[in-house]
Formats: C-alpha cells, structure tokens, sequence
C-alpha cells in the first residue's frame, strides 16, 4: 500500500502533466477559435454579451432633486434625507425646479 506523502507526489506528478498539456492545446484552441471570429464576424457583444455599468462598479450620480435655500446643498432624494430636510412636513419648497 501506497504512502500519503508517495500518493502526495503522484498527484502533484499528474497535476504538473495537466497542466502541461492544457497549454499545449491551448495555443491550438485559440487559433481556430480566431479564425472562426473572423470568418463568421462575431463581435465582441455576441461573444460575451453587453456589459452593464452596476457590472463595472461605476453608476452614473443622479442629478440633485432638493436644494437647501440658506446653503446651497442639493439632494437627490435617494438614501437617508439629510438633517435639513429631514424634518420638513411639506418637501415640495425644497424642490430644485428643473427636477419638477
């Protein structure tokens, strides 16, 4: 029967022939994925698809709704309301009149 550490190294050996033998095909795979691009004129978008800006971690700022008469600062109306604004029973004074 077989060691642990002799079993270790046998599979380390397999691994390291795996591996070998993925990049060996691999070049092979490429080159006829490529010519198979080119040759029907696949883009980028049918390959992998659209890519969605929430994908990318990047969102566009959304434009200011409030804006605070005494000192300028704008809200957008999303997310916790800040202090100047927070307590106000008719929000509709604050209201930028572009957002209207």
């Amino acid at each position: 029967m077989a060691t642990y550490l002799e079993l270790k190294a046998q599979a380390d050996a397999l691994a390291q022939q795996a591996e070998e033998a993925r990049l060996a095909e691999l070049d092979s795979v490429i080159a006829a994925m490529r010519e198979q691009i080119a040759e029907y004129g696949i883009t980028p978008e049918q390959l992998f698809g659209r890519r969605r800006a929430a994908a990318s971690g990047e969102r566009a700022p959304v434009a200011p709704k409030y804006q605070d008469p005494k000192t300028g600062a704008t809200w957008s109306g999303r997310g916790k309301a800040p202090q100047w604004i927070a307590n106000a029973k008719n929000r509709d004074r604050f209201l930028i009149p572009a957002a209207e």
